[in-house]
């Protein structure tokens, strides 16, 4: 696989929900390729369009013109997804929730079990793996957000505002997990923020501004 290979292209991109005099413009024609290794930020105001802009890249969304392409060697569970909030789910304990992803492709459980623990430890939070979720604080709930992605393996892991519900140092705990998994793994990152210091930590930063995604001299 080469190191530069193109993961996921937009060309034009645009989202719009609605129709007629309702409808809302959430991207306008976007134009971006994520390949393979990239560290990106995607950084703006609230209401700015940065997580339609992730939806489209992760296929959540299909847009509404231009095109989003994904390279053919990229399958389903290649793409790992982190969201802001609460993620995860409440009759599960921690290693269970981490060991999900892999349990539904099948993989046998103990060894789904095993790959949990490896990954939850990589990220600092091994002792959390009997507690249930509302035993777990919210910044701690981020960091197994992350080990899930990290046991799942993918090539693209696609973080919407992970730290935006957390003070500073617990932002950059799980800014640090997101890294870790994603050097351990050899995947691209893409990290929506508002928050320019964590923007800094990542290698490219793109603005994005009232559904616009801007030029890369434009970074705010």
């Amino acid at each position: 696989m080469p190191s530069d290979e193109v993961l996921v292209s937009c060309a034009d991109a645009a989202l719009t929900f609605g129709r007629g005099p309702q409808a809302v413009v959430a991207v306008h024609g976007a134009d971006l390729e994520i390949r393979a290794g990239d560290r990106l930020a995607v950084v703006g105001p609230s209401g700015s369009g940065k997580s339609s802009l992730l939806h489209l890249l992760a296929g959540l969304e299909q847009p509404t013109s231009g095109t989003v392409t994904r390279a053919a060697s990229l399958g389903p569970y290649d793409i790992g997804l982190v969201f802001q909030g609460d993620s995860l789910i409440p009759a599960l304990d921690v290693a269970e929730n981490t060991a999900l992803p892999l349990v539904l492709t099948d993989r046998p459980e103990g060894e789904a079990r095993l790959c949990a623990l490896a990954a939850l430890a990589l990220v600092d939070a091994a002792d959390l793996a009997d507690r249930l979720p509302e035993e777990i604080s919210g910044g701690q709930a981020q960091r197994v957000a992350a080990a899930r992605v990290l046991a799942q393996a993918p090539r693209l892991i696609l973080a919407d505002e992970p730290t935006g519900r957390l003070d500073h140092a617990t932002g950059a705990r799980v800014l640090d997990a997101l890294l870790t998994a994603a050097d351990h793994t050899g995947a691209a990152l893409v990290v929506t923020t508002h928050d320019p210091a964590v923007a800094a930590r990542l290698t490219v930063r793109r603005g994005m501004r009232d559904g616009r995604l801007l030029a890369p001299e434009e970074v705010p």
